[in-house]
């Protein structure tokens, strides 16, 4: 296993383990070893492994796997034991060159998206398997002090979407207008949930997050207050797959609006489209070019962290080169 030198959560240099602030925030003050006792590829761990996978309802197609903090370890629920964290190894899908990079991908997108961004997320870092391979852990957000405090609905359920006909795709329909009037009806104070998801589509966008689909935002009821959930599965699915479109959901930002002369010409989008866009979904034009502005240049902190992240060195190449891309995109101007 590499020797790990920086944060496994915060990628701050200078630590062998979990810094305080990560020990703080992730694991509520308990100092925790970022080893894990079980290696999920392994035959000697496969039948635990399996019965953990068949425990764990949070939906997905990546393996996930429950799991509680034991006496500063983490292990795997048992069965029946209330989980308060999630694991996400590599996916077993073998074809996919670049799987054992993912955890590391997905752990550097959610650093870089509330470290530099401010879009909350769900609290996260990495864990190593007993073979030295990195693993994402986040901490279960509707859970507190062991206990299930709050609900959480995805907007496939919200809005009905099933798998009816047979569309297993089905959660890659729809566009994100649908998202946001959906929040503007079922939340009273909607205005600053709203300036989150806009900020978390615009960072999809530009940190070419692909698979950014209806189950992959959320709403948590919390007492009968409904609230936007921390964004989580943010990933820049582009250094591993390339989809074909610049967004999860098949119908863009929204069909309601017109859309930009260099989105026709290019068939990608750029600033306009999506101030277009904040004006359709109810932002005030002040609040929307705050948040657009953040994006007009790629700041140092992101190439320290991307540097910083536990990728190899081919891969933080690839990951600035597509968000770079992304950037000479959005910046664009509009005829």
């Amino acid at each position: 296993m590499k020797a790990i030198e920086v944060c496994p959560s915060t990628l701050m240099p200078g630590f062998t383990g979990y810094s305080p602030r990560a020990v703080k925030m992730l694991f509520d003050g308990v100092v925790v070893s970022p080893i894990l006792d079980i290696d999920f590829e392994s035959e000697r761990d496969q039948q635990q492994v399996m019965e953990n996978m068949n425990n764990m309802s949070i939906s997905g197609a990546q393996e996930k796997f429950s799991a509680v903090i034991d006496n500063g370890i983490i292990r795997l629920s048992h069965e029946g034991e209330q989980s308060t964290y999630i694991l996400k190894p590599a996916p077993f899908n073998l074809s996919l060159s670049t799987r054992k990079q993912i955890p590391a991908n997905e752990h550097l997108t959610m650093q870089i998206a509330t470290q530099v961004y401010g879009i909350r997320t769900a609290v996260n870092g990495l864990c190593f398997s007993s073979s030295g391979q990195p693993v994402y852990i986040t901490k279960r957000f509707d859970v507190t002090g062991g206990i299930k405090d709050c609900s959480q609905e995805d907007f496939a359920a919200i809005l009905k979407m099933t798998e009816e006909g047979g569309d297993s795709n089905f959660k890659y329909n729809g566009n994100y207008a649908q998202i946001a009037d959906a929040i503007r009806k079922i939340i009273p104070a909607w205005m600053p949930q709203m300036e989150q998801f806009f900020r978390m589509v615009v960072f999809d966008y530009l940190f070419a997050n692909e698979d950014a689909h209806m189950k992959n935002f959320s709403l948590v009821n919390r007492g009968g207050e409904y609230f936007l959930a921390p964004a989580y599965d943010l990933i820049n699915t582009c250094v591993h797959i390339q989809s074909g479109s610049d967004f999860g959901l098949k119908g863009g930002l929204s069909p309601d609006i017109e859309t930009s002369d260099v989105y026709d010409r290019t068939l990608h989008p750029c600033r306009l489209d999506f101030e277009r866009f904040a004006e359709r979904i109810g932002l005030p034009k002040k609040r929307s070019d705050m948040v657009l502005n953040m994006f007009m240049e790629i700041p140092q902190e992101t190439y320290a962290l991307i540097d910083h992240s536990f990728l190899n060195d081919k891969m933080k190449r690839m990951y600035k080169r597509v968000i770079e891309e992304r950037r000479v995109r959005f910046v664009r101007k509009s005829e």
